[in-house]
């Protein structure tokens, strides 16, 4: 048996010292593209189908005469076709000065005074917030304005109520005393 193995490792040795001999590949890698071929393949396109149209331009490239966008496709920035209308978005920066939104004021009045009022005015309050954050001063200060005269309506429909209820308790009390 040893016999019979020794023969099989004499020929493995001698195959690794023998390597096959080297042959020159001459179609390694991709195909390389004639004047009429893609990727080693004609575009010849089957009968009856349409040759591609081509491809959308790079940014800042004009596109192909006749060329049309496909539907849904926005075109690239600063390339605008025939028939399209431009609207120039300028970026909004927050307030430097910021109008006074009354949040506080807006919650002592919605818990304390006039619950109807103080939900108007904190739905005001954060308006007013979100209009200093967009960088829009007319909104802005029209809604701080309005905040500010719910709150103070708020607060005087609750004072008039607290001291009626003041006024009641104490009418009643001497009434009952004497």
């Amino acid at each position: 048996m040893d016999s019979q193995y020794g023969d099989e490792k004499a020929s493995m040795a001698q195959e690794k010292q023998n390597p096959p001999p080297y042959q020159e590949a001459t179609q390694m890698g991709y195909p390389q593209p004639g004047p009429a071929q893609f990727g080693g393949y004609s575009q010849q396109p089957y009968p009856g189908q349409q040759p591609y149209p081509g491809q959308q331009p790079y940014p800042g490239q004009q596109p192909y005469p006749g060329q049309q966008p496909y539907p849904g496709q926005q075109p690239y920035p600063g390339q605008v076709y025939p028939g399209q209308t431009v609207i120039a978005v300028q970026p909004q920066m927050p307030l430097v000065t910021p109008q006074k939104d009354y949040l506080g004021y807006s919650i002592f009045t919605l818990l304390c005074c006039c619950m109807p009022l103080g939900i108007a005015a904190l739905i005001y309050s954060i308006l007013t917030r979100d209009a200093n954050s967009r960088g829009n001063l007319t909104e802005a200060t029209e809604n701080s304005r309005l905040a500010r005269n719910l709150n103070n309506a708020a607060l005087a429909v609750g004072l008039v109520v607290i001291i009626g209820a003041i006024i009641y308790v104490v009418v009643v009390v001497t009434q009952i005393n004497y």
